[in-house]
């Protein structure tokens, strides 16, 4: 059945609209409410007295809209959410946060306005969102997905920052335990190349030991061969006279 919008009702249509609905859907929710208005003369008539009213508040909100479109797209929308390395959030940035992010700066916008391309964001970087404001009015929303983790960079640069707003005494005071404990680092580095000179030099003198004890035991084992060879040779010398002898008595 054909409805004139009392009012601006989401999804239908603005006041002063002709609007087609389900019967039951106007009769027990829409007419109860004053939200619309039976499609007849009478309330045409009515409808077409309040004509100027309606239109100047149309041009109102076409004026707020564009304001509202500046405002979106002036500044960088930051979010900051738990990321893995590889830049996937644990988690996504949805309308509701999109809706969440724009109220905490002063902006009224309903969720069904919210347009993500893939629905929710899912990785860090820069993405756009777009925001559908009153009539055929969009604004382009620009969200940085940031880690809560900070690089490494970005957290010695927060240092140094930290570091530089110190008082007179608190930077020297950090600057001289900074000083004691390289010097520190540095001491405990030469102890450790001391003591690896020392282990070396240990390893060298025990190998320089035991090529001096395989020389005196080469040096043994070749004295005693030739003692043997000497001892065989006296001992077959004396054999081969002792023979000798014997025969010549043989034949005497």
């Amino acid at each position: 059945m054909k409805v004139i919008l009392n009012r601006d009702v989401p999804n239908l249509g603005e006041e002063g609209d002709i609007c087609e609905v389900a019967r039951g859907y106007a009769r027990n929710y829409l007419i109860p409410r004053n939200m619309v208005l039976m499609h007849n003369r009478q309330n045409t008539a009515v409808i077409e007295g309040r004509r100027t009213a309606i239109e100047q508040r149309k041009a109102e909100k076409r004026k707020e809209a564009s304001s509202i479109k500046e405002r979106i797209e002036s500044e960088e929308f930051v979010v900051r959410m738990a990321a893995g390395e590889r830049g996937k959030l644990f988690g996504s940035v949805t309308t509701a946060t999109i809706v969440e992010e724009l109220e905490k700066r002063g902006i009224q916008v309903e969720r069904r306005r919210v347009d993500i391309a893939e629905g929710t964001i899912k990785s860090l970087g820069t993405h756009t969102v777009r925001i559908r404001l009153y009539g055929d009015e969009e604004a382009s929303l620009t969200v940085r997905v940031e880690s809560e983790t900070p690089e490494p960079e970005v957290a010695a640069g927060t240092a140094a920052v930290q570091k530089a707003k110190q008082s007179p005494v608190a930077a020297e005071a950090t600057a001289t335990a900074t000083d004691a404990e390289s010097a520190a680092e540095a001491s405990g580095d030469v102890a450790e190349q001391a003591a690896e000179s020392q282990e070396a030099e240990g390893e060298q003198s025990a190998q320089e030991t035991e090529t001096e004890t395989d020389a005196g035991e080469a040096a043994a084992a070749e004295a005693a061969s030739v003692a043997a060879d000497a001892a065989e040779t006296e001992d077959q010398s004396s054999t081969d006279d002792a023979a000798e002898q014997q025969d010549d008595n043989s034949k005497a």
